[in-house]
């Protein structure tokens, strides 16, 4: 089990103020367990100290701006890969399904294929069989990150990490699909409503519209409370 999948699930979390405190005790997990090659560990730690210094309002509103308002960077996976389709619903199900197996249940705010829940669930698995499982979706990975580098966004460097620790390489054929799909421009707020303008699928009983997923607190709140390192992921409010 590898708390540095917490560190990420954490860093791609909604930034709150136990975010920003924890952010030295995150940079330590990354340091120990030394699965995050050094160049990326650099990047990490820039993006750490950013949270752990930024003003709050400023940060959230990167956030938003990044993972909220871009369909293209969204941090819904099966989004990528079943657009709101009847096929992401059946995705979710097993997915959820598959969580629940292994001792980890969702409340009905929480959507599987979120990325933050899907790091938080591989932490608590053996790390080679939490590689595995990253290489399934590390085509969607890899374009998310490669959007991110294109905007010149720190938060690129955690996609980078976690390509560094998957097991295997996504092809480039899957990765060129995706990427050949419009890329949204946040600040075209026209453009924005068109493509939002259809209601959100949800799935299974009780489910928030638009999938709203726990805010960072909730993970903070289940740190290790001896050694303060942090625990489960969260989203946006």
């Amino acid at each position: 089990m590898a708390k540095t999948f917490k560190v990420l699930s954490l860093l791609l979390s909604y930034p709150e103020e136990e975010l920003q405190a924890a952010a030295a005790a995150m940079k330590e997990v990354l340091a120990q367990e030394e699965l995050v090659p050094a160049a990326c560990m650099s990047g990490l730690s820039k993006l750490l100290d950013e949270i752990a210094a930024g003003d709050l309002y400023d940060l959230q509103a990167r956030y938003v701006l990044l993972f909220d308002r871009s369909r293209s960077l969204s941090l819904h996976l099966f989004e990528h890969i079943h657009g709101e389709s009847r096929d992401r619903g059946q995705a979710m199900v097993d997915l959820a399904d598959h969580y629940a197996r292994h001792g980890l249940h969702l409340s009905a705010r929480e959507l599987p294929d979120f990325l933050p829940l899907f790091l938080e669930f591989l932490a608590a698995r053996p790390l080679p069989e939490a590689r595995e499982l990253l290489g399934q979706p590390l085509h969607v990975i890899s374009a998310l990150g490669e959007r991110l580098r294109k905007r010149k966004s720190a938060y690129a460097w955690v996609f980078l990490a976690l390509e560094s620790i998957a097991r295997g390489k996504p092809s480039k054929e899957a990765i060129e699909s995706l990427l050949a799909e419009s890329d949204d421009d946040p600040n075209d707020l026209a453009a924005l409503d068109r493509a939002w303008e259809d209601q959100p699928v949800t799935f299974g009983p009780g489910a928030a519209p638009g999938g709203g997923c726990p805010a960072a607190r909730e993970t903070l709140a289940r740190i290790d409370s001896t050694a303060r390192q942090p625990g489960r992921s969260t989203g946006r409010p």
